[in-house]
């Protein structure tokens, strides 16, 4: 089985290396749907593997200069208090119980939706926000709209591990057209360092993190992650978006039903 966990891990890690997002959404589901781990147990590994590898790529973004530090402050004052009162939640209601687990599977499921809906309407919207300069948010309450969406998806990531990449991208682009798409990647993922961590601590605390499942997957996505990030100038950019936007859609239909 472990051989199985390595080959699911370079497959997530080579799609994301070629689309820089779906990681949570599709290693989540997979864990849950294919291998039969609980929901809990299945964000939690997830989590830490998602702390470990968006590590690596902080280190990259920070040495690029695309990282836009005081965003990241900005999303972190409210993601990571959002995330330590949802741990604190998921042990109140038990996070491992039965129920609690098939509300975690329907989140998850909400999760992979929006972020479907993110992936497809991305472009979109960008164009909205260039259309409508006037409409943009400026000072105090641009300010205010970034740390709510923080707390917003610390909520998210805790309880489904999902939402940081696409969700949280857009909602950077919506708030910060300014940004290229280099500074919205590397805000994105410098960010999900310390919320996917302190989630990731969360969970431990639980006990929903299976640490040699962790391993193994994280043999197979590093190499997996890299070679999806060479391949990615040679497969078109809309085809794999339409690729991921099509499997995820199928995820969130087979954990509904």
């Amino acid at each position: 089985m472990s051989m199985t966990y390595v080959m699911a891990g370079f497959a997530v890690g080579l799609l994301v290396g070629m689309t820089g997002v779906g990681g949570g959404s599709l290693m989540t589901p997979l864990l849950t749907l294919l291998f039969g781990v609980s929901p809990s147990v299945a964000v939690g590994t997830d989590l830490a593997f998602a702390a470990i590898t968006k590590s690596a790529g902080t280190i990259t973004h920070r040495f690029t200069r695309t990282v836009q530090w005081q965003i990241v402050g900005r999303l972190c004052l409210g993601a990571l208090p959002a995330a330590v009162l949802a741990a604190i939640a998921l042990n109140h209601f038990g996070a491992l119980s039965e129920q609690l687990g098939q509300v975690i599977r329907y989140t998850i499921a909400v999760s992979v939706m929006l972020t479907v809906v993110a992936l497809l309407l991305r472009s979109r919207l960008l164009a909205w926000i260039h259309a409508h300069p006037e409409r943009q948010l400026q000072g105090r309450g641009l300010a205010a709209a970034t740390i709510i969406s923080g707390a917003v998806l610390g909520v998210l990531v805790t309880v489904s591990s999902i939402g940081a990449g696409a969700i949280g991208a857009t909602l950077l682009v919506f708030l910060y057209p300014k940004l290229s798409p280099a500074e919205v990647a590397g805000t994105d993922i410098a960010y999900a360092v310390p919320l996917t961590a302190i989630a990731a601590l969360g969970h431990w605390w639980l006990g929903s993190i299976d640490w040699m499942l962790l391993l193994t997957l994280l043999v197979g996505s590093l190499p997996g992650i890299t070679l999806g990030a060479m391949a990615a100038r040679a497969v078109p950019e809309r085809f794999l978006r339409a690729l991921l936007a099509t499997t995820l859609t199928a995820v969130a239909a087979k954990l509904v039903l």
